[in-house]
C-alpha cells in the first residue's frame, strides 16, 4: 500500500481510483487537484502559440509565390486549427506514455526557419516535407539509444546550467512579450525599459499587477496561486479593454500601437464556437526538396533543424524534471527514452500536418510550479488544445500580458538551482556561465548549450585533460562547430 500524507489526499486518491495507480499522482507527491491545475496554467502561459504560430508561418510566401495551404492568400484560421490539433494529440500522447508534465506544441525559432530560411528556397510542401525527415531521423537516434547516450555524457554542472539558463531565458521571454522590455531599434544598447525608457501603457500596467499578485500568493503559499493570478489579470484585462478600448499592438491595416496588446486583445466574444477546418493535414511532400534545392542543400537544411531540435527537448525536459523534483541520481527525469520518442514523434508529426515542427515547450515550468508532477497535467492541457480547435475566441480572451507573469516566477524558480555548480571548478564554471547567460542573450535554448560543450572540451584540452572528456562529447563538440560555422560552410559549398 502507498504511503499517503494527509486525509485530504487520501481521500482525493481514493476517488481519484485508476488515475493515482496510473498516473503515480501521490507517490510523487501531488493530488490530482494540482494535476488540473498545473494543466490549466500550463496551457494559458503557452496557448499563445495557437496565434502566433499562424502570424510567422502563415504570413510567408513560399518560392512559388503561395501561401501555407496552397493559395495566394494567407489563411490563418486555417494553420490555427492545425496547431491547436496537434498540439493537444501530442501532449495528450506525452502525459500517457511518458507520464511527465511536459506539453508540446510548434517549437518557435524553428517555425521562423522553416517559414524563412527553408520555405523562400522551395514550396511549402517541401519544407514541411524536410521537417518531417529531421524528425525521423531523431526518431531513429532514440530509438538507438543515442539521443539518451548523448545526454548521459553531459557533466551534471552544465546540465544545472542548461535548467538555469532556460529559467533566465523564459524570464527575458515574459518580459519582452508582456511590453515591460522592448527592443530599441537603435543605438548600442539593445533593449531598454518599456517604450522609450518608460512603462507606458495599460497592457504593461496589466502585467505588472499580475506580476505582483502572483508574486504576493506564491510568497503567501497560496495554492493555485499562478492560475489564480492569470484569471484574475485576465479579468482586469477585459476591464481595461472595455473602458480604455486599447486594441492591439499590431492592427489590421498594419499599423503599429506601441501600446497595444501584444497578441491578444481581451475582448469578450459572444461567438465562442467554431467550426474548425483541418484541410492542412498531410500537406508535405517528403522528397520534393532535393529536386528544388539539391542534395547538399537539403542535407545542411535538415542538420540545422536536427541539431537545434535535438538539444532544446533534452535542455528542457531537464529543466522541467529538476523543477518538479524528478530527476535521479545522474540528473535525468523518470521514462527518459519515452520523452524523447515522443518528442520525436512531434517534430515528424507537425511537419506531416503542415505547422512545422512541434517540440516539447519550457513553459510547461509554469505548470510545474502550480504543482504538477505527472502526464495527468499534460493530458489536461492537451484536452484544452484540442477543445481551442473549436473554441478559439476563448482561448484569445486571455492577453499574453495576463500568463506572461509565470514566465517570470518559474524564471526565479529554476534560477535557484544555481547554487549547485561549483564556481571554484573553472573547467565547468565557465562553460556553465556561458550556456547560462547564451540562452537569453542569443534568444536560443541552442546556442547556450553548444557554446557550453564546446568550451568545456576546449579547457579539458588546454589543461591537459582531453582524456578526461566523453567520447561523445567530442562529437557534439564539433557538431556545434558546424552548426555555428554553418553560413561560411554553405557558402564555400556554393549553397
Amino acid at each position: 500500500m502507498k504511503k499517503v500524507t494527509g486525509a485530504s489526499r487520501a481521500t482525493e486518491t481514493t476517488q481519484a481510483g485508476g488515475l493515482d495507480k496510473y498516473f503515480k499522482i501521490s507517490e510523487r507527491g501531488s493530488t490530482v487537484g494540482r494535476e488540473v491545475r498545473g494543466g490549466l496554467v500550463t496551457f494559458f502561459t503557452m496557448a499563445y502559440i495557437i496565434v502566433l504560430n499562424p502570424l510567422i508561418i502563415g504570413l510567408a510566401a513560399d518560392a512559388d509565390g503561395n501561401f501555407l495551404g496552397g493559395g495566394k492568400e494567407p489563411n490563418l484560421a486555417l494553420i490555427a486549427a492545425a496547431t491547436a490539433l496537434v498540439a493537444g494529440l501530442l501532449t495528450i500522447l506525452m502525459g500517457v506514455v511518458a507520464n511527465f508534465p511536459l506539453a508540446l506544441a510548434t517549437g518557435l525559432g524553428l517555425n521562423a526557419f522553416v517559414a524563412f530560411g527553408i520555405a523562400s528556397q522551395m514550396s511549402w510542401g517541401d519544407a514541411m516535407g524536410l521537417v518531417v525527415i529531421e524528425g525521423l531521423i531523431i526518431l531513429v537516434l532514440v530509438m538507438t539509444g543515442f539521443r539518451r547516450a548523448i545526454f548521459q555524457a553531459v557533466p551534471s554542472a552544465l546540465k544545472v546550467a542548461i535548467s538555469v539558463g532556460i529559467g533566465l531565458f523564459i524570464a527575458l521571454i515574459g518580459l519582452v512579450d508582456a511590453g515591460f522590455v522592448r527592443r530599441t531599434g537603435v543605438g548600442p544598447v539593445p533593449v531598454q525599459l518599456g517604450e522609450g525608457g518608460v512603462l507606458r501603457g495599460w497592457p504593461v500596467l496589466v502585467f505588472a499587477l499580475g506580476l505582483m499578485l502572483m508574486v504576493v500568493l506564491y510568497a503567501r503559499r497560496v495554492k493555485a496561486a499562478i492560475l489564480i493570478s492569470i484569471i484574475v489579470t485576465t479579468v482586469v484585462a477585459v476591464i481595461v479593454e472595455a473602458i480604455a478600448d486599447v486594441g492591439p499592438f499590431v492592427g489590421p491595416d498594419g499599423a503599429v500601437n506601441p501600446t497595444g496588446w501584444n497578441l491578444n486583445v481581451p475582448e469578450w466574444n459572444d461567438n465562442v464556437v467554431d467550426i474548425p477546418d483541418f484541410s492542412l493535414l498531410g500537406e508535405f511532400s517528403l522528397l520534393g526538396a532535393f529536386d528544388r534545392v539539391g542534395v547538399v542543400t537539403v542535407c545542411l537544411l535538415v542538420f540545422t533543424l536536427l541539431l537545434a531540435d535535438f538539444f532544446d527537448t533534452m535542455g528542457t525536459m531537464t529543466a522541467i524534471g529538476a523543477e518538479a523534483g524528478l530527476l535521479d541520481e545522474e540528473g535525468m527525469p523518470p521514462n527518459t527514452q519515452r520523452i524523447l520518442l515522443v518528442d520525436s514523434v512531434a517534430a515528424a508529426a507537425g511537419g506531416a500536418a503542415g505547422v512545422s515542427s512541434n517540440t516539447s515547450y519550457i513553459e510547461s515550468a509554469a505548470g510545474v510550479g502550480e504543482g504538477a508532477r505527472t502526464g495527468l497535467a499534460s493530458v489536461v492541457t492537451g484536452v484544452l488544445f484540442l477543445l481551442a480547435t473549436v473554441l478559439a475566441p476563448l482561448v484569445t480572451i486571455v492577453p499574453y500580458e495576463a500568463a506572461a507573469p509565470a514566465l517570470v516566477l518559474v524564471g526565479f524558480l529554476m534560477m535557484t538551482q544555481v547554487r549547485q555548480i561549483d564556481w571554484d571548478d573553472l573547467e565547468v564554471a565557465i562553460p556553465a556561465f556561458l550556456t547560462i547567460v547564451l540562452m537569453p542573450f542569443t534568444y536560443s535554448i541552442s546556442v547556450g548549450i553548444g557554446a557550453g560543450f564546446v568550451s568545456y572540451v576546449i579547457l579539458k584540452v588546454a589543461r591537459g585533460r582531453a582524456s578526461a572528456v566523453h567520447p561523445l562529447l567530442w562529437i557534439v563538440a564539433a557538431l556545434f562547430v558546424v552548426y555555428f560555422a554553418i553560413d561560411p560552410i554553405g557558402g564555400w559549398l556554393g549553397v
